[in-house]
């Protein structure tokens, strides 16, 4: 499966990494797989599978009954308790790094990334800044998530007091969130490495611009496969260089931006 990620400045040397919101089939379906107990024990019952992949159908059970409860909070009436935890749980949200937005987004199901930028910007040093997020990524998100499954036993002692355990449930959060990450940043450092079994090349954009020479030299001949496509966009420069201001992208570019290329607003707004 072939995902699209959105690369270009927004403020300074700061630049947004996006995927767009294009949910894949398969995704799709493994979000409302194992919907029950019964369901997930056949599975993880099943002699074919590896304990990582019993893990994996853990994370991602956990993962269904976590999103169902949200929508329960985020649909409850005005004033109640549970609008209140939604209102605590949106603003503890927005304290989330977008990088890890970005990293969680590159789930297990992607085979192929197809990365679009300004044609104006160097397609080797995005793709080193690719790398580079998904390196660092990985290194932060692996401590996060072992110093969170860590925490998680202390906080379950407040278990006994008469109100919700919201330090165990939001630990339990970020557990898996780390985890996601984790695992998006080792997906995607596989992806947009140099591999010996890869035919990595920049496509021609929309306009027909030529591929960049630079990049041809990337070019391994011994498959057809290609883990990542560079894909220079000139409708993207165009918009950046209209709303930019001394390299500082405005609210209206950053949202028409969005809009052409199917991102989430605030979550490219953070990378300011």
């Amino acid at each position: 499966m072939r995902a699209r990620l959105v690369v270009f400045p927004v403020k300074g040397r700061n630049w947004c990494f996006s995927r767009s919101i294009d949910p894949s089939p398969e995704e799709i379906a493994s979000a409302h797989a194992h919907s029950t107990l019964k369901d997930l024990w056949k599975k993880i019952s099943s002699s074919s599978n590896s304990s990582a992949q019993n893990v994996e159908l853990l994370i991602d059970y956990a993962s269904n009954k976590m999103n169902k409860a949200w929508t329960g909070l985020e649909k409850a009436p005005e004033g109640t308790f549970k609008n209140k935890l939604h209102g605590l749980g949106l603003m503890l949200l927005s304290r989330i790094k977008p990088s890890e937005i970005f990293l969680k987004s590159i789930s297990k199901e992607v085979t192929r990334v197809e990365i679009t930028y300004p044609s104006s910007l160097n397609g080797r040093l995005v793709r080193r800044r690719l790398r580079h997020i998904a390196t660092r990524g990985a290194s932060i998100h692996r401590t996060c998530f072992y110093a969170s499954v860590t925490l998680l036993p202390l906080s379950s002692a407040l278990a006994v007091l008469p109100l919700p355990n919201i330090p165990f449930f939001w630990l339990l959060f970020r557990s898996y969130s780390n985890w996601r990450a984790l695992k998006g940043s080792e997906k995607l450092l596989q992806l947009v490495s140099d591999c010996s079994y890869a035919d990595n090349s920049v496509v021609p954009n929309a306009e027909g611009s030529k591929p960049e020479s630079e990049e041809s030299k990337h070019k391994f001949h011994n498959s057809q496969v290609s883990l990542w496509v560079l894909q220079p966009s000139k409708e993207l420069e165009e918009l950046h260089n209209k709303h930019a201001d001394e390299n500082d992208l405005n609210d209206s570019g950053i949202s028409e931006i969005c809009k052409n290329f199917s991102l989430n607003t605030k979550d490219v707004s953070k990378f300011r």
